[in-house]
């Protein structure tokens, strides 16, 4: 007697699955077991299956924002489905100054989504960054950092966080790029760029770090082995080329003639590719990493300011002074969709791991609050949007956990 399995045949009117075998001969007790075990089998890796999970156990999408007017850190669950809804689930206020308003702007969360870097803006007169747990919130440890310290990036490794000085209230001179060992919170190099660094992102395969000089038009390369710079490129419009560090010193006059003010530097899925914002001419900047050449400019919309990338490679830029967000199909440039934002100045971009939706905020004007909305990356339609503190900024995504009533 033998048991031979025919191949499993899903059934598409029946629910969950229904398989069926043919036996051959008759059926004794041990075929019977087998027979019993190779369902409770298939059934099991079935059921662990990512796509069973998210067709019969709904889940929620949590996020952090910090809120750069109001000292807040702030943890939002986005919840799909018939009726979407975004709410707050956590609130934390950080910084060391009482009476004055601390800062928070840039954040991300490390690999294993266990900790949370903040970067803290304002300072007396430095400004800093902090580890916080997410699990508890609680304040591991902090470091003082340069003037301004804006956007945040962390290492594949989980070892090391990019921030960008950004001395946007200082003196036109160059400011740094601070790399902080995780593990002490501590400052291990500070590594002078140009004027008004911004964008602080790392390559997929972490080995180049790539941030933008706001007022010398320049995007810069820096080497994660050397913790050098490798290399500058010129994104000023019909003046793009190469440049070799160290970058020559530039009179006030070049500063005031910046025509493009990068604000952002997003690699592409594979790293070939640094997209530049371009805030000030209202468009994209596409370098080849391998050439250090341009590929060519596109347009994009007002005040294009943060860039993000979804997992099949569309390009997402948030307009600052549009109160939209603008999908891109980089290979050709084309834009696919503008979505309207609640409120002006809209601010940061964080996809979502299953290439579903994309948080978005938005700082608001004068007293309002600031805003996060959710967007579906098929529709490019809003899902939803809450209130938060003022001037929402960085945000980054933290975890899909079951949803809650």
């Amino acid at each position: 007697m033998s048991l031979s399995r025919v191949p499993a045949a899903i059934d598409k009117g029946a629910n969950p699955v229904h398989f069926r075998w043919a036996l051959s001969g008759g059926s004794s007790p041990l075929m019977r077991f087998s027979r019993r075990l190779l369902l409770v089998l298939c059934l099991f890796v079935l059921l662990g299956s990512p796509i069973y999970r998210a067709q019969n156990a709904a889940e929620d999408y949590l996020a952090y924002v910090v809120c750069e007017s109001a000292d807040k850190v702030e943890r939002v669950r986005f919840h799909p489905g018939d009726a979407p809804s975004l709410k707050l689930d956590r609130e934390i206020h950080i910084g060391l100054m009482p009476a004055d308003i601390n800062g928070p702007h840039g954040i991300a969360i490390s690999p294993d989504r266990e900790f949370l870097y903040v970067s803290v803006a304002h300072g007396r007169p430095y400004g800093s960054v902090w580890k916080l747990n997410t699990g508890t919130d609680e304040v591991e440890r902090f470091a003082p950092l340069g003037l301004f310290p804006a956007t945040v990036d962390i290492s594949k490794s989980g070892r090391f966080i990019y921030v960008a000085n950004a001395n946007f209230h200082g003196d036109m001179v160059p400011s740094s790029i601070s790399v902080v060992t995780t593990d002490a919170t501590v400052e291990v190099k500070r590594i002078t760029t140009c004027t008004m660094p911004h964008g602080s992102r790392l390559n997929p395969q972490g080995t180049k770090h790539y941030s933008v000089c706001m007022m010398d038009d320049m995007l810069a390369e820096i080497d994660t082995n050397t913790l050098q710079v490798s290399r500058y490129f010129m994104v000023s419009a019909g003046k793009e080329m190469a440049m070799s560090p160290p970058l020559a010193a530039h009179d006030a006059k070049h500063l005031m003639n910046a025509t493009c003010t990068p604000t952002w530097a997003q690699p592409s899925n594979d790293g070939s590719v640094i997209y530049v914002a371009c805030n000030k001419s209202n468009e994209i900047v596409a370098v080849d990493v391998e050439k250090w050449s341009l590929i060519k400019r596109f347009p994009a919309g007002t005040g294009v300011y943060n860039l993000a990338m979804t997992k099949d490679g569309r390009l997402i830029g948030t307009n600052k002074r549009g109160q939209s967000v603008s999908f891109f199909d980089p290979q050709s440039g084309k834009e696919l969709a503008r979505t309207p934002t609640k409120r002006k100045v809209v601010h940061g971009a964080v996809v979502t791991p299953d290439n579903r939706y994309v948080f978005i905020t938005e700082e608001g004007i004068g007293a309002e609050p600031g805003t996060v909305e959710v967007m579906d990356l098929t529709t490019y339609k809003s899902l939803a949007s809450l209130d938060v503190g003022e001037q929402a900024a960085g945000v980054d995504f933290w975890k899909m956990a079951p949803s809650q009533p």
